[in-house]
């Protein structure tokens, strides 16, 4: 017996649309995590955080921080022109969202000796700068 013959059974039928329909709602809240970050976050949000971030980062150009274009998948210390700390030169980190993270919860604690201060403690605003950030490429 093939896989035909066993779906045309009403029983194996009914089960069958059962789990799809039941993966339905799982497949939305699939799309719905992608389009907010794969961290849960919503770029919408991040957007209007970043407005904190820019008294000192600037999108596409070096200001107190270093700019934040292209910043997910960059090596830190790797952005021409911008006078980084030596801590962060030599830190060997990539920025992506884990990291990032991290980041962002205490830079000094990731980075000892690196001139950022600026700390996020809510973990649902760390995830939506993040989104946000993702997105400037």
């Amino acid at each position: 017996m093939n896989t035909t013959d066993i779906l045309r059974r009403p029983l194996v039928r009914a089960a069958v649309l059962s789990v799809a329909l039941a993966a339905i709602p799982i497949a939305a809240a699939a799309q719905e995590a992608t389009a907010r970050g794969s961290a849960g976050g919503d770029a919408a949000k991040g957007k209007a955080l970043y407005q904190a971030c820019a008294a000192c980062h600037s999108i596409d150009e070096n200001d107190v921080g270093p700019k934040h274009r292209g910043v997910v998948g960059r090596h830190a210390g790797s952005v021409p022109d911008y006078n980084y700390s030596s801590a962060l030169k030599r830190s060997g980190l990539t920025w992506d969202e884990a990291t990032l993270d991290r980041w962002l919860i205490n830079p000094s604690a990731l980075v000892p000796g690196t001139k950022m201060f600026f700390k996020i403690d809510d973990a649902q605003a760390r995830a939506d700068l993040i989104a946000y950030l993702k997105q400037q490429k």
